[in-house]
């Protein structure tokens, strides 16, 4: 048995899994990523405890733990190099968590465990398959012949982080105009609030009064029901994301390319025109492209991902 977790920008999702990688009980708490790094640790340790206990296992039953972290990672080390979507510059995630729960503990990008954990389930058997995520940012990572690829330095596939647009909006990272600050879920929440503002008339304040707060659904939700403002910000949207599955694509040709987050949940709707614009605007149009799927596991990758780097 192993437990995985998934250390996000607003939840620290835990799983005890088998070999075979599937799960026996999960569980998840608030990250509230502004606290001291060192208290999300203790959260994490105290959700090991729990999904343990709830699985009917002990700790000792544990083989290893596996965590995905956002960020620049040190896979020998476990240190967090650089993390900007949860503050951590050198911290050394593995030695913290092995003071509270005393168990061999991996880890890895967050991306990268999710990454596996999709391309253990639905790759298919592909030699080449990329996981790109739209969540609190964006992120990628790429399984290459069965194992995934860190780079001389630990640091590649960070997809999210290729300009799209020069001097462009500022992101997380530092740097303007990254990917990640226009086609992230928090990117597209940002761009459907400028609508808003733009057209009072729009069914997207319906919408998010119902759901209590603007997220990633509200223009989508609000485009199906022939809202004007809502399309153009889905349209600009898919166009922000596509543009940046074309640079992947030009550099990479991934056999398979699965996107994932919670706007993956959108399905056809997002991933038809995508297909389209990406088909017709690759570098070269004559040759295969990669097959763009969703992501099959959801929520579930990054804890069975972090699990299977544990293995």
């Amino acid at each position: 048995m192993y437990i995985g977790i998934d250390l996000g920008g607003t939840n620290i999702a835990g799983a005890v899994v088998n070999a075979e990688g599937n799960i026996l009980s999960q569980g998840s708490v608030p990250t509230r990523s502004e606290r001291p790094t060192i208290d999300i640790v203790k959260d994490m340790a105290e959700l090991s405890r729990e999904i343990t206990a709830d699985s009917g296992l002990e700790l000792s039953d544990i083989k290893a733990v596996g965590i995905g972290c956002p960020g620049t990672i040190d896979f020998d080390t476990g240190e967090v190099i650089y993390s900007n979507n949860i503050r951590m510059e050198h911290f050394p995630l593995a030695d913290e968590f092995r003071k509270l729960i005393d168990l061999p503990v991996k880890v890895d990008n967050d991306a990268n465990c999710a990454a596996m954990g999709e391309y253990l389930v639905n790759g298919g058997g592909a030699k080449s398959f990329m996981l790109i995520t739209l969540g609190t940012g964006v992120g990628s990572g790429l399984v290459l012949n069965g194992e995934v690829y860190r780079g001389f330095n630990g640091a590649a596939s960070e997809a999210g982080h290729l300009t799209l647009v020069s001097g462009g909006e500022l992101c997380t990272c530092g740097k303007q105009g990254c990917w990640e600050a226009y086609a992230s879920a928090s990117a597209l929440v940002r761009q459907t609030k400028t609508a808003m503002s733009a057209h009072p008339e729009s069914l997207m304040h319906k919408i998010a009064e119902e759901f209590g707060a603007v997220n990633g659904q509200t223009a989508f939700l609000a485009a199906k029901e022939g809202d004007a403002a809502a399309h153009a910000v889905v349209d600009a949207y898919i166009r922000y994301v596509a543009d940046g599955i074309v640079s992947v694509e030009n550099i990479i040709q991934p056999e398979v390319i699965a996107i994932g987050g919670g706007i993956s949940r959108e399905g056809e709707g997002l991933l038809r025109p995508i297909r389209e614009y990406v088909g017709n605007t690759g570098f070269n149009k004559f040759k295969k492209k990669s097959r763009i799927i969703a992501a099959g596991l959801l929520n579930d990758a990054g804890v069975i991902g972090a699990a299977a780097v544990a293995m």
